[in-house]
């Protein structure tokens, strides 16, 4: 179903980069805990990621991602992930994380 470039544009996707990145074992599927910061306006939030396939935690580190900040927060568990990091299917079925291909200002906006 196509949508409207108004729709779109209702999405804020922003450049954020990972702070630190922990297990979530609480979690129903194997997933990290990520905190992400956005930079100025949006500050750092916290995220539930399902990496574990294709990363290990310790090298998300400071790593650039892209997350959806203006969904509502959601209950994972125990916790409330206030942002969507974006990924896409790799080859058996982990995810991928979408990331700029090249360094880009924190906070930036997709268009």
């Amino acid at each position: 179903m196509p949508i409207s470039f108004d729709d779109f544009e209702k999405v804020d996707i922003r450049v954020g980069r990972i702070l630190s990145a922990e297990p979530f074992p609480e979690a129903r599927k194997p997933a990290y805990k990520l905190q992400i910061d956005f930079g100025e306006g949006i500050g750092v939030k916290k995220s539930s990621a399902q990496l574990t396939a294709y990363y290990r935690a310790e090298e998300l580190k400071d790593r650039l991602v892209l997350a959806v900040v203006n969904f509502p927060p959601r209950q994972i568990g125990p916790m409330m992930s206030e942002v969507l990091t974006l990924g896409v299917p790799g080859p058996d079925g982990g995810v991928v994380l979408i990331v700029p291909e090249r360094e880009a200002p924190i906070g930036g906006r997709l268009f």
